[in-house]
């Protein structure tokens, strides 16, 4: 009996000492299953990687940043891993030559027959470009790109206009109100990428037109039109399919209500072009910017007017901006203003009533309201003037124009000063500059660009900040240091400044 019990203790004993090991123990312990589970638990921690410290060798199968038995950082690596799978070697499409014997007439730009959408491109259409067209709902993408697709149609070269929003009428209807009709421009309306593709090869266009990529959806991928699956496998099939054919293609694209394109980022960095279509539903006005470009500079700026009769390009778009009056009229500056490359003359407006609340009234338009906030305390602080405080106050822009750069600074302030005192501005005056908080008058870019548009529409003096370069003959311009100089371009007979709170306690 002690025999067989100091037996069994052993044969304990060895069992745990193997087990400790990771190796099965030898012969049947409990039963035939535990040496084979034994077994398949060991081989599953084999194939699993662990992690060792190098310094005491101690083993753990999570990485931590201290060994805890030899206390010391940063020893534990990661052993037993798979090895890494790498590609091998294989046969090239086409041979590496040197770039200067690469033939560049390839990537030469065909115009779209819309000039100002060839601004913003960089001359035109390259082939085998891919285009993404972004804005908002009813600012204007289908009718433009209906009219490139009219103008740019031609024997030698088809057009293909897909439409997944619309059904074939609708276009049609669109197309006569805007007389963009042409033989060589070819309608389809689907919302299938196989049916897509083998338009393409019936038609073999030069120029593909897709509204909008996010109702196109391929079979073969799960979920629904326009999710991120679907959307990166139906531009990466298009984009292969012009790259092959060396077709343009023009990518209509959704925005979310920040105004950010939407679907995956991954689409944006394989299109070679982003434009972005902007514009108040509201207004005439339509800009198209290029927020990228791997043909040309991303600082042209496209001025479009949208209309009945369809959408036409701006090419002296300053015109939208200005009032002309025959007399001056308080409230009103010009300034000049820069979309890209591109001066813009732009009308600020400003009106002060007496507030009829106790907190005032901050009304904005096309202005940012905490620039506009920001001269409403330099004019108090800086230029004297306490009656703006107690004040409602509107600001606005004329045409639609979005003015947010610092050097419309010294026009909004001009603008607000002549509301509050009542008095009109010199006529043909326009105002450049940023100003600072404490009241001083800094430059900004592009002065001597803009101060040449603002007398080529006539204008003959100016307000600019100190050494502002070559000035236009026959313009007079007079260089202000701080807000207090600009203030004094206000006719002194007229002006009605509100006193001061400590002038009136005296």
């Amino acid at each position: 009996m002690a025999g067989s019990r100091r037996e069994w203790l052993v044969r304990g004993v060895v069992t745990a000492l193997l087990r400790a090991a990771g190796r099965p123990p030898a012969g049947n312990v409990s039963g035939g299953g535990y040496g084979s589970c034994m077994a398949t638990r060991t081989k599953t921690a084999k194939d699993r990687p662990s992690y060792r410290c190098t310094e005491c060798g101690w083993q753990t199968a999570k990485w931590l940043g201290r060994c805890p038995e030899c206390q010391a950082w940063g020893t534990v690596e990661e052993y037993g891993a798979p090895a890494v799978r790498t590609t091998t070697p294989g046969r090239v499409t086409t041979s590496a030559v040197p770039i200067g014997q690469v033939d560049g007439r390839q990537a030469t730009a065909r115009s779209t027959g819309v000039p100002e959408l060839d601004r913003v491109l960089g001359g035109g259409l390259v082939p085998g470009a891919v285009v993404l067209v972004a804005g908002e709902p009813g600012v204007g993408k289908s009718t433009l790109l209906l009219d490139v697709a009219a103008k740019s149609a031609s024997e030698e070269h088809r057009t293909l206009y897909v439409t997944g929003e619309e059904s074939a009428s609708q276009v049609r209807l669109r197309a006569d109100r805007i007389k963009a009709i042409d033989d060589h421009l070819y309608l389809a309306a689907e919302t299938d990428l196989a049916a897509v593709l083998g338009h393409l090869d019936a038609v073999k266009p030069s120029l593909l037109i897709v509204d909008s990529v996010q109702t196109v959806a391929s079979p073969e991928i799960d979920g629904a039109p326009g999710g991120m699956a679907q959307v990166r496998e139906v531009a990466g099939a298009l984009i292969r399919a012009s790259k092959e054919r060396g077709m343009s293609t023009l990518l209509v694209g959704h925005v979310t209500k920040d105004g950010a394109i939407a679907g995956p980022r991954l689409l944006e960095h394989l299109v070679d072009v982003v434009l972005s279509f902007e514009g108040d539903r509201h207004a005439r006005l339509r800009l198209v910017r290029g927020v990228k470009n791997r043909y040309g500079t991303t600082d042209e700026v496209g001025c479009f007017e949208l209309h009945d009769e369809g959408i036409i390009g701006l090419a002296d778009p300053s015109g939208l901006f200005l009032t002309r009056r025959a007399e001056p009229v308080p409230g009103t500056c010009l300034t000049v203003t820069l979309e890209g490359r591109r001066p813009l003359v732009a009308e600020v407006q400003a009106l002060t009533v007496d507030s009829q609340i106790p907190s005032p009234r901050r009304t904005t338009s096309g202005l940012e309201t905490s620039r506009v906030s920001m001269m409403l305390a330099v004019l108090e602080q800086r230029g004297r003037i306490s009656a703006l405080g107690k004040r409602d106050i509107y600001s606005a822009t004329v045409g639609g124009v979005k003015l947010s750069e610092p050097a419309a600074d010294l026009a909004v302030a001009l603008a607000l000063a002549s509301a509050a005192s009542d008095t009109p501005l010199p006529k043909n005056l326009v105002a450049i500059g940023e100003v600072g908080l404490a009241g001083e008058v800094r430059r900004v870019t592009g002065v001597q660009r803009r101060l040449a548009e603002a007398h080529r529409l006539g204008f003959t003096h100016a307000l600019v900040p100190g050494d502002p370069g070559k000035v236009p003959a026959g313009m007079k311009v007079l260089e202000v240091a701080d807000i207090g100089e600009a203030l004094r371009v206000l006719p002194r007979s007229r002006r009605r400044e509100a006193p001061r709170d400590d002038e009136e306690r005296r």
